[in-house]
């Protein structure tokens, strides 16, 4: 399963794993990435966030169908069109775009998924820190656990819909949809642009020694 208990090289080789196994996941594996989630810091430390663990095949198909509409129809099309990402090939940007269409044909048979949510207003930048912290919490514990994992947001291009799938009162918003299961194919090394391209010191354009 690829575990490791290294936060290095966790960090290293947490990759976005869109290929994912149907196979089922142990309920307590799933227990500590959500226990991993929950040890995020939130504002205040009010820990607004609620998470939503959906398996629900009807559920799941449902809002998989409108994921895979914006994919298809959206973003797929932009990505294809588009220069590779920074520090990445092609080749590699290809593979990548192949790896998301799957994931786009095939959320649906993920075996978990974990939706994090918290209510209260739209979501801004700022109740947004209060919410991706714990998220990065849970991608970096399935990655030690050798789960495999993704964020996304696609979905929300209908919102309103999915939110009716999940329950969600009106005053509920989600914040992103991590699939997550046994991956197909390995983890890591991530692919990154150099520090030199990214860090600037005291004043923007001042680059970091």
């Amino acid at each position: 399963m690829a575990e490791t208990s290294d936060l290095f090289e966790i960090v290293r080789t947490t990759r976005s794993m869109r290929r994912l196994k149907p196979d089922p996941v142990p309920d307590e594996l799933i227990h500590k990435i959500l226990e991993a989630g929950t040890c995020a810091p939130s504002g205040g430390n009010m820990q607004r966030w609620r998470f939503l663990v959906v398996k629900d095949p009807g559920i799941k198909a449902t809002v998989g169908d409108y994921y895979r509409r914006v994919w298809n129809e959206t973003v797929g099309p932009r990505y294809r069109a588009s220069e590779p990402a920074p520090g990445t090939s092609p080749e590699r940007f290809s593979r990548m775009l192949d790896a998301a269409q799957y994931l786009a044909d095939h959320i649906h048979e993920a075996p978990v998924w974990i939706v994090p949510c918290m209510g209260g207003p739209t979501p801004t930048r700022t109740s947004g820190s209060s919410v991706y912290p714990a998220v990065q919490n849970m991608l970096l514990a399935a990655r030690a656990l050798g789960l495999g994992a993704t964020l996304t947001t696609l979905y929300l291009a209908f919102e309103k819909e999915v939110n009716a799938a999940f329950g969600l009162p009106d005053d509920v918003h989600t914040y992103a949809l991590l699939p997550i299961g046994y991956p197909i194919g390995r983890f890591g090394p991530v692919r990154r642009v150099p520090l030199a391209q990214v860090v600037y010191q005291d004043r923007w354009g001042q680059f970091y020694v």
